[in-house]
């Protein structure tokens, strides 16, 4: 529902009852808000009511104050859509007005909504995956490894263009068996980005080791190479260089490679390279991951293709991907019984969920597209808000838009992106903030960490203005329409779009 909608719905209460009747007609919202001359919500009115003032004969000038009825049954701007849906389910009602709190309606929630919920990052099931896991039961390959997992591990290779891979059972698993297999232990240091989820540098605290974290630019949202220069020059005059950087592509978009490598190479420094969540984006032509000595990806339940949990270690050094499949195996010696000489780890893939990776692998291009496609409808239904600024892609660049997320360039962003975020929950959409920058959190409260410039922090000014919307590449045109119009109505509480000028 949009704004000119919504309004429509907002009727005086003097208004006749056979007048009311022409307008719900109109708006097709099956209820009416009727509100008094200081626009205070007095009743709702049905096309049920409507119905019974035509049955019983009610004379078609008795204004809408006149029709039988009950108070209304209402909810507030901090009531949550868990209350809002107890009030209808208690009621036995379809719609709920939202007041302000002067007792103006500034909102309606319906059942339907409640109902439908629209989901940030929604799997989306193809038809081939199916037959792979029928296999899986059929061949009763049911456990960790199997053909399955082979044939994932080699078409996922094949796909972004490296020599080898090892099917793992998380994407936190792939990232904890490259720190260790970089050399990572107890004292090091590794640098990490700090605008990202914490599965990318709790690992290196598993390895004992201390992360240091590196700001972002704003050009692309990834780390800084000039944050990162200066860290390194730091951590030399220290004697103390990292054991490896930790370089997280983000939402779907790697980082800027051309000046981020070169900086690691001049140090010696080799990169670990976490495409979590960027499975399907390129850099000048060639895929995410492959960048770095080894890379990451994640087939989470939210990410682009999904195994329901699982990842991914990829590199061209296959002495480094035999000696993960080793640790992910629990570390087994080659011998008749059970021998054991290093510890490790079970982090292997099951040839069940790897199967339904090799479905989901054969519509990756096309779920590419499919956000793509998402991205760009709501870059353009949000065309005319000046204030609304988009994650970038710059040249070279070809990003999977994972996540399609955006800025909001006001004096209090901050409190912007919270009311967005509230109205959009009570209408059943998910929509989140920015990654709060690992800097930031309690549990590096101590670590350092390196801005992109004196006094600029590029990281925290996103995730305080920063919103990621549903961007599912199953979503339709109309959910996406729903959540447009819910966007369109918030924001135009906080600025006025071009089009309203």
């Amino acid at each position: 529902m949009n704004a000119v909608q919504f309004a429509s719905m907002c009727v005086p209460i003097s208004l006749p009852w056979m007048d009311a009747l022409a307008t719900m007609d109109s708006v097709g919202s099956g209820i009416l808000l009727a509100v008094d001359e200081s626009g205070r919500l007095m009743r709702t009115v049905t096309d049920g009511d409507l119905r019974r003032a035509v049955l019983q004969q009610i004379p078609r000038t008795t204004n809408l104050a006149g029709l039988p009825g009950r108070p209304p049954v209402v909810a507030t701007e901090s009531s949550s859509l868990a209350e809002i849906q107890r009030l209808m389910e208690l009621n036995c009602v379809l719609h709920v007005p939202v007041l302000d709190t002067q007792g103006r309606p500034v909102d309606v929630i319906t059942g339907l909504e409640a109902s439908n919920r629209i989901w940030l990052s929604s799997p989306h099931l193809g038809d081939q995956e199916t037959s792979f896991v029928d296999d899986a039961f059929k061949t009763n390959w049911i456990a960790p490894l199997g053909p399955h997992v082979d044939g994932f591990e080699r078409e996922v290779a094949a796909h972004v263009g490296v020599q080898h891979a090892a099917a793992l059972s998380s994407g936190t698993a792939a990232l904890h068996l490259g720190l260790l297999l970089l050399g990572v232990k107890a004292g090091d240091t590794v640098f990490c980005s700090t605008l990202t989820f914490v599965a990318s540098c709790n690992p290196i605290v598993y390895c004992g080791a201390q992360p240091v974290f590196i700001d972002s630019e704003p050009s692309t949202w990834n780390m800084s190479p000039q944050a990162l220069e200066r860290a390194l020059h730091w951590a030399r005059r220290r004697g103390q260089l990292p054991r490896c950087v930790v370089l997280v592509n983000l939402y779907g978009q790697s980082a800027e490679m051309d000046a981020l490598l070169p900086i690691c190479s001049h140090y010696g420094v080799p990169v670990l390279e976490d495409a979590a969540e960027s499975l399907g984006a390129k850099y000048r032509g060639q895929s995410s991951g492959t960048f770095g000595r080894l890379g990451v990806f994640s087939f989470n339940g939210n990410k682009i293709i999904t195994t329901s949990g699982g990842g991914m270690l990829v590199s061209d050094d296959g002495d480094l991907i035999g000696r993960a499949q080793k640790l992910s195996t629990q570390a087994r010696d080659t011998a008749r019984h059970y021998e054991h000489s290093e510890l490790g780890f079970n982090y292997r893939l099951s040839n069940v969920l790897a199967g339904i990776g090799r479905g989901q692998l054969r519509v990756l291009d096309q779920r590419v597209q499919q956000r793509r496609l998402v991205f760009e409808r709501y870059r353009q239904g949000l065309a005319d808000f000046s204030f609304v600024e988009w994650m970038p892609e710059p040249e070279h660049h070809y990003s999977t838009r994972w996540l399609s997320c955006l800025t909001l360039d006001l004096p209090d962003a901050d409190a912007a992106c919270l009311s967005v975020m509230r109205t959009l929950e009570r209408h059943s959409i998910e929509a989140r903030p920015v990654w709060k920058p690992m800097h930031m959190q309690p549990l590096f409260a101590s670590a350092p960490y390196f801005g992109h410039a004196e006094g600029e922090d590029v990281s925290r000014r996103l995730f305080l203005s920063g919103l990621c919307l549903p961007s599912g590449s199953n979503m339709d045109t109309h959910q996406q329409d729903r959540v447009i119009n819910l966007l369109r109505r918030s924001l135009s509480q906080w600025g006025t779009s071009r089009a309203a000028v």
